[in-house]
């Protein structure tokens, strides 16, 4: 697979399962949480409902972002003009740059402290993945 398709199924795996995940919490189950309080604060750093009116958007933004990137590298044919999906793989990317910059933020200790479990998800998982993902999704939306 060259490297380009391998970025832009990494990217697409990674937000498609993201999205699953937003879905499962669609269903009203809160796992790996025990409470919607404690995996609000776990997720977010802060008390966020999980309700529809907020998950059926990420739910939708991921999958589109997902799908952009896999056209992006012509692996999903949409008929889309390939401004709008460099663009749209752009937006994935910049998206997940501003992600990976909050966490950076809250690594320092802004925001956050080490006493959390976001702290420590944030700092092993959040922020490196979502640097990771930007470099993938800038590398196909350049291509």
């Amino acid at each position: 697979m060259p490297t380009t398709e391998l970025d832009a199924v990494t990217v697409a795996a990674v937000l498609g399962v993201d999205a699953l995940i937003h879905a499962y919490w669609l269903t009203g189950r809160v796992w790996p949480a025990r409470d919607g309080r404690s995996l609000s604060r776990a997720v977010l750093n802060a008390d966020v409902p999980f309700t529809p009116r907020v998950l059926i958007p990420l739910i939708v933004v991921l999958s589109g972002g997902a799908v952009a990137v896999l056209a992006k590298a012509d692996m999903v044919q949409l008929g889309l003009p390939s401004w709008l999906l460099t663009a749209a793989a752009g937006a994935v990317a910049a998206g997940l740059f501003i992600r990976g910059l909050a966490g950076a933020v809250w690594v320092l200790g802004i925001g956050s402290t080490r006493e959390t479990p976001f702290y420590w998800l944030n700092l092993a998982a959040y922020t490196p993945v979502c640097l990771i993902l930007c470099a993938a999704a800038t590398a196909v939306a350049l291509r």
